[in-house]
């Protein structure tokens, strides 16, 4: 069977297993029969495209696999691809599926309406499967709504939340625009014979402005779907909505999906760009990635924060893409592969730190029924090993050695050193200044997270139900133990994944970085050994014999004498809960130097007065400007209109008449003057 058949039959098992959802309804085995059976999909699409992606270290070795049915439309029908790339998104896809069901199995028991969550569920992943093999617009873009459709169902499982209603409604809106824009960017760039196969995309050769007209048009595609800023506003507010294994597959995977079909566009369907494009998308990705962890600074909701920082990874991997655009518009190829590298490396340990970390959040709710930041700590005693998982995603998630996020986000800060080779002046202007705002956006996410742990699993249980939380079920916890393997594996062995994914990158460049896994040591080298290098293993090995030594130093050679007395309780009797930092007081002071400009936010403080025992108050007054600015004024437009518009509906049979007379002029009108 041809690897392309194999990858779509797995799609079909999806479908099939959204059907038997139906069919099982309530029943009390429907949440194990249909995880498990989702979990045995997504493992064989998984090793399918794993095996496809090895067989070879370049793309001669690995010939795309194509498969042409007679379905959809009669003069198109359907066409589907597996090449390096779609075999690359196939396995993070599949892993992100994997997960996902194996954390199910315990997380859906707890659901107290699964009959609305496993329909949809296999629906999704065979959505997101279709988009990756289509190979004409017609098919991308049916997949594409298919899994925009599903991803909303889910997002509305808990409908009766008001929060929830508004979330899907935004949620909807956003993908009814990318869809639309991407329906225009075929069209554009299908030419004036229609041909809406990738092959005759491909063959095209549009002129540099279709071809920079129909990159924008994609950027915009499928930056809404990503959440690209000014085009993310229904990410937090849809991702925390859904379901916690089914915001790790929207946050984790669901974008990376956004980001493959980018990736098709501009660097396959498009060809050689001009080097403005590649300004649009680093502007596009800078804004995204600083603007996104700012307002993760904001939140004291450990979804919401999860969800912006979301937003922070998608434009650092579009900060990559948009590198890699610059230096292969200049016929700098080996730059261009090592920033494209980056990028696709960024997917895969986005899609598994993010992953681990929703799921960790879930198991947070779960055990507590809480997830404000402001009302929990002190986990740690009562859920040690979620705890460890949750603390391995917050270390890749702050891009701390020796982490998977450290070694993909080296290598973008690699290709951004190659930027002094660029000849137009405005690149070598503004990537450096991108690269200053990754440095600033990396410090405010190790921050954050640094935030999200603390108060979430330190200090003192702020509740009673806190102090009796319980440790999740096994498949809880190996939902979330195997993802954070896969954190430190490929922290410690990047050189493995990156050639395992290269064929990818050379089909798409004709170039790739060097072969890592034939270099000393294990170590990774970007270009040349003389530029650079990183060994992630060493790091590991000398952090573990330094916090080792330290152990047992502090055991065996300090005094082995106890001592207790009592802390310093700033005057007060004994210390409680409530003297504690709080999520919003350990932000204070990055809300004040940043804050005040990017969200106006304001502080109130209400002091009772001398002689009354009622408590202060504190308030902080944040405004979403983006929201207000660009939003708010399009909604308002909208009502208007609607609301002038609503009264053709009781209009008399005669002036509908005239109506339709008056159209029908004017249409005579415009076929006369049509050249």
């Amino acid at each position: 069977m041809p690897p392309v058949a194999f990858a779509c039959w797995s799609a079909v098992g999806f479908l099939a297993i959204g059907v038997l959802a139906i069919a099982l309804g309530r029943s009390a085995v429907a949440t194990r029969v249909i995880y498990a059976a989702a979990l045995i999909v997504s493992v064989l699409a998984l090793a399918s495209g794993a095996n496809y992606l090895l067989q070879g270290s370049v793309p001669a070795s690995v010939p795309a696999s194509v498969l042409a049915l007679p379905l959809g439309l009669p003069w198109i029908g359907v066409h589907f691809r597996l090449d390096a790339l779609a075999a690359f998104f196939l396995i993070v896809v599949n892993l992100g599926g994997a997960l996902a069901s194996l954390y199910g199995l315990g997380y859906g028991r707890h659901d107290p309406a699964p009959h609305r969550i496993l329909p949809f569920f296999p629906a999704f992943l065979a959505g997101m499967n279709l988009v990756i093999l289509a190979d004409d617009a017609f098919t991308f873009l049916f997949a594409w709504e298919l899994m925009s459709v599903m991803s909303w169902a889910l997002v509305m499982a808990h409908h009766r939340d008001a929060e929830n209603r508004r979330a899907g409604y935004i949620y909807l809106l956003m993908a009814s625009f990318g869809t639309l824009t991407l329906l225009l960017a075929f069209g554009l760039l299908s030419g004036s014979d229609g041909g809406y196969g990738f092959d005759a995309i491909r063959a095209a050769q549009p002129t540099p402005f279709v071809a920079g007209l129909g990159l924008i048009l994609v950027l915009l595609g499928t930056g809404s779907k990503a959440g690209l800023i000014p085009l993310h506003v229904w990410l937090p507010l849809a991702h925390p909505a859904a379901p916690s294994h089914v915001s790790a597959l929207m946050s984790g995977v669901m974008t990376k999906i956004a980001i493959y079909a980018f990736i098709r566009v501009a660097f396959d369907l498009l060809g050689a760009p001009e080097w403005w494009c590649a300004v649009v998308v680093l502007l596009a990705g800078s804004v995204t990635m600083v603007m996104g962890i700012l307002h993760a600074q904001l939140e004291n909701d450990l979804k919401r924060l999860l969800a912006f920082s979301t937003i922070e990874n998608v434009g650092l991997i579009f900060v990559s893409l948009g590198l890699a655009l610059a230096f292969r518009a200049n016929g700098m190829n080996a730059a261009a592969a090592l920033a494209l590298t980056a990028a696709l490396f960024h997917v895969f340990n986005h899609a598994s730190f993010k992953s681990l970390l929703f799921f960790g959040a879930g198991a947070v709710l779960t055990a507590t029924g809480e997830r404000d930041m402001e009302k929990l700590g002190g986990l740690i005693h009562r859920m040690p090993l979620t705890s460890l998982a949750f603390l391995v995603g917050c270390i890749a998630a702050s891009a701390l050695p020796p982490s998977n996020g450290f070694a993909s986000e080296w290598l973008v800060f690699q290709a951004i050193l190659q930027s002094p080779d660029l000849p137009q002046w405005g690149l070598k202007i503004l990537v450096p200044a991108v690269g200053g705002l990754l440095a600033l956006s990396a410090a405010l996410v190790a921050a954050s997270f640094v935030r999200a742990f603390g108060m979430t699993f330190l200090g003192r249980a702020r509740t009673a139900v806190l102090a009796e939380a319980a440790e999740v079920d096994r498949c809880s916890l190996a939902g979330m133990l195997v993802p954070a393997g896969l954190c430190i594996l490929a922290g410690i062995l990047p050189g493995f994944a990156i050639d395992g994914f290269s064929a990818a990158v050379e089909m798409l460049l004709g170039a790739r970085m060097p072969v890592q896994t034939h270099i000393a040591w294990l170590s990774v080298i970007p270009i040349a050994e003389s530029h650079s290098s990183y060994n992630g293993l060493l790091v590991f090995l000398f952090v573990a014999a330094a916090a080792s030594l330290a152990a047992f130093s502090i055991h065996r050679l300090a005094s082995r004498e106890v001592r207790r007395a009592p802390l310093w309780g700033c005057g007060f009797p004994e210390l409680t809960a409530a003297m504690q930092y709080t999520a919003g007081s350990f932000a204070q002071p990055l809300v004040r130097v940043f804050g005040t400009v990017v969200f106006r936010a304001r502080e109130q403080v209400e002091m009772p007065r001398p002689g009354e025992t009622g408590p202060a108050r504190f308030t902080l007054v944040v405004h979403d400007l983006i929201w207000e600015n660009l939003y708010a004024p399009i909604v308002a437009a909208v009502s208007f209109a609607a609301g002038q518009l609503n009264r053709l509906q009781f209009l008399t049979i005669r002036r509908y008449l005239t109506l339709v007379f008056c159209s029908l002029i004017l249409l005579l009108i415009a076929l006369t003057l049509w050249p």
